[in-house]
């Protein structure tokens, strides 16, 4: 490849060296040797021998070996089908997950949550409780997720007062063949709309941002913590 980009800035050089290397391998080197001395003002580490000798037989470069992943969408078929993942041959293990998102209030709406002044109740506690009835019914309104006997739910709200928005936390944990992740994030986003459903009386400039994965761990593929 060094050897190419020389010759194209070299012109001259490239047609002595084409005219040449058949009958002359040393006196063309030692030309184009000089020639990358005066481009680069250092001659060539190894010289250009083992270049020079691959040149002819060289018409294009080979292609790099690209290493096919071992990862693939566990939910669609060999023909690209949806399915639903067969766990049976999984192993149990101790499972837990935490998702996170966030409600931008506005400074409005914040404020009488603070003073639990909203039509409809406690926002908080109403979210909160919708979270965790959402993560027990997580395969119920997404189709391919497995239903997992939940051993631990919880979901706390918390307000911040900089920003004027409400940050949701979810966790959920199990011991079973397929993980609790999303039981984690139906909790956070389910709390989230409750948030608004309860509050979009007083403003409909709300927006409920930022839902991720926290935090995972057991099962095949270990410990994962956002990092972004």
């Amino acid at each position: 490849m060094l050897l190419r980009r020389i010759v194209a800035a070299c012109p001259q050089s490239r047609r002595m060296f084409s005219s040449s290397v058949n009958h002359g391998y040393e006196s063309a080197i030692q030309e184009l040797n000089k020639e990358m001395e005066s481009v680069f003002g250092v001659p060539p580490a190894n010289g250009l021998a083992s270049s020079a000798n691959n040149l002819n037989n060289e018409t294009e470069l080979p292609s790099p070996n690209i290493s096919v992943s071992s990862f693939e969408l566990t939910h669609t078929g060999k023909s690209g089908e949806a399915q639903m993942v067969d766990v049976s041959p999984k192993e149990s293990s101790k499972r837990k997950a935490t998702a996170v998102c966030k409600v931008i209030l506005g400074k409005k709406v914040f404020d009488l949550v603070v003073a639990n002044q909203m039509g409809k109740g406690d926002v908080l506690t109403v979210a909160k409780i919708a979270g965790i009835t959402a993560a027990k019914q997580t395969s119920n309104l997404i189709p391919l997720c497995h239903n997992i006997n939940l051993s631990h739910v919880q979901v706390d709200l918390r307000l911040n007062h900089e920003d004027f928005s409400v940050t949701i936390e979810g966790e959920a944990a199990s011991t079973g063949k397929t993980g609790v992740e999303m039981e984690a994030m139906t909790a956070v986003s389910i709390a989230g709309l409750t948030v608004y459903d309860m509050c979009k009386a007083a403003s409909k400039d709300i927006a409920i941002t930022d839902i991720r994965l926290k935090h995972k761990s057991g099962g095949k593929s270990g410990e994962y913590w956002w990092t972004q």
